[in-house]
């Protein structure tokens, strides 16, 4: 089998995909939720995580939260980099059989910036308090699944996001690990 062969046949369970999860948004309640759940993921859970770690250790972990913010700049700048480049239409563009269930912040589908910063906070605050983890995780998958849920993005873009996600948060916790952090 030939690239190009593999590469129809991929897009085309992408997109086999991404129409089995928006089929969900088709119930409204079902939807509102994910909404929800994509607005709070736009940045208003993950400011209460870092709150939320900052009390938790009374307020020692004022220099790890700084870390994360200057991480955050770098995961959105390579995020952004990622979305001109590649310029991948969101599913509902072109597909006309995709429910959209929420407006886009931006224009272009890949990566998932939601699921990139979801798993990158999830790793470095998990890291800082695992006890957090037991919000975190399930709130970063219900992240993921909302951008196909919602139309927003094809799974592939998702996996992705999540994978960015994982390999910055790596790379931030090795060259300044969260014990070196502390004061």
């Amino acid at each position: 089998m030939n690239m190009q062969n593999l590469k129809i046949k991929f897009l085309a369970l992408d997109l086999q995909a991404c129409l089995y999860f928006n089929h969900f948004s088709q119930s409204s309640k079902v939807s509102l939720f994910f909404k929800w759940v994509s607005r709070l993921g736009d940045g208003w859970f993950w400011v209460a995580m870092l709150l939320l770690t900052a009390f938790m250790q009374a307020w020692q972990s004022i220099l790890p939260v700084l870390y994360i913010l200057m991480t955050t700049l770098f995961s959105t700048t390579v995020y952004k980099l990622l979305k001109h480049k590649t310029v991948r239409p969101r599913p509902y563009q072109v597909h006309q059989v995709i429910i959209l269930g929420e407006r886009p912040l931006d224009h272009f589908s890949f990566p998932s910036g939601h699921t990139q910063h979801a798993v990158m906070f999830s790793c470095i605050l998990g890291a800082i308090e695992p006890l957090l983890l037991t919000l975190m995780l399930p709130f970063t998958l219900l992240v993921g699944l909302s951008r196909m849920v919602l139309g927003l993005h094809y799974p592939s873009d998702v996996l992705i996001g999540a994978t960015l996600g994982a390999c910055i948060a790596g790379l931030s916790l090795w060259l300044a690990p969260i014990y070196a952090l502390q004061l």
